[in-house]
């Protein structure tokens, strides 16, 4: 059976095959190889400090003090509990996840580990 392809650029699902070994998205006129593609679903995966994949939902271990707002710091070995992966960064964290004492906060996924 025949997998979706959607375009990398623009997320578009019309993508099609020109019969050259290249795809193409008639929304945003991006061509792209099937192992671009491949490529570019590898590199979405969000990884842990180990290289491990993170999944939505799981609870997770810091693993260094991060200085926030200032004095406040998350000690090593805090748990980050209900881990949410971003579909889009925020100012280039990976991760949203709750705390005790801090919340629902952003993260970066180079420094947390299952």
């Amino acid at each position: 059976m025949n997998e979706i392809i959607h375009c990398p650029k623009c997320n578009g699902e019309y993508v099609y095959f020109d019969g050259t070994n290249l795809y193409v998205c008639p929304d945003c006129g991006f061509e792209f190889t099937k192992e671009e593609h491949e490529a570019a679903q590898e590199a979405a995966i969000v990884r842990d400090a180990n290289g491990q994949p993170i999944e939505d939902g799981q609870t997770l271990v810091v693993t260094q003090d991060i200085k926030v707002d200032g004095s406040n710091v998350i000690k090593q070995g805090s748990k980050a509990k209900n881990v949410r992966v971003l579909e889009t960064p925020v100012n280039g964290h990976e991760l949203e996840c709750t705390i005790d004492g801090f919340g629902r906060i952003y993260i970066f996924a180079k420094y947390i580990k299952a």
